[in-house]
């Protein structure tokens, strides 16, 4: 059984779901905390605004890059699509373009907003083909993977965090 994608983590079965969701202390990205489900941190540490709803987004589906313990991909990096990443992650053998009806997947688009694993951003990151990320969206686990300066390079939103 392969690993699971982008596409098809967390369809299914995962919305509503009740685990508590970890976050990551700032500063110490190896350490976790439990956070109740609906108070996610971004990574400034203050409330997750949403990533994108059109399409939905989000390992719940719920349009937010918010985790729990299920999701082993990490989707906590809300990226804003290229035709560069798009065509990098077909490439990686994750077509995010094509559209899969089965899993309620309308394929993505340039200038949509998707919540990535953050090691396939990472991976995009060491490859030149990241693409921008909404700083103010994108979940504070994400910060045990990639650094807030990494992804301040491709920040996409003016967030700060003072």
């Amino acid at each position: 059984m392969g690993r699971p994608t982008e596409v098809d983590a967390g369809v299914g079965g995962h919305k509503g779901s009740t685990q508590p969701e970890s976050a990551t202390v700032p500063g110490n990205p190896d350490t976790r905390v439990a956070a109740m489900p609906g108070s996610a941190l971004n990574v400034f540490g203050r409330p997750l605004a949403p990533c994108g709803f059109k399409p939905m987004t989000g390992y719940f589906r719920d349009g937010c890059c918010r985790t729990d313990p299920e999701d082993r991909g990490l989707h906590v990096v809300c990226a804003v699509m290229t035709a560069d990443f798009l065509a990098y992650s077909r490439a990686r053998g994750n077509d995010l373009s094509t559209a899969q009806p089965e899993y309620g997947f309308p394929g993505l688009a340039p200038g949509d907003r998707w919540c990535l694993c953050a090691l396939r951003w990472l991976e995009a990151l060491q490859a030149g083909m990241a693409p921008d990320v909404m700083l103010e969206a994108t979940h504070l686990n994400a910060l045990g993977v990639v650094s807030l300066d990494q992804l301040r390079l491709y920040a996409a939103d003016v967030a700060t965090d003072g």
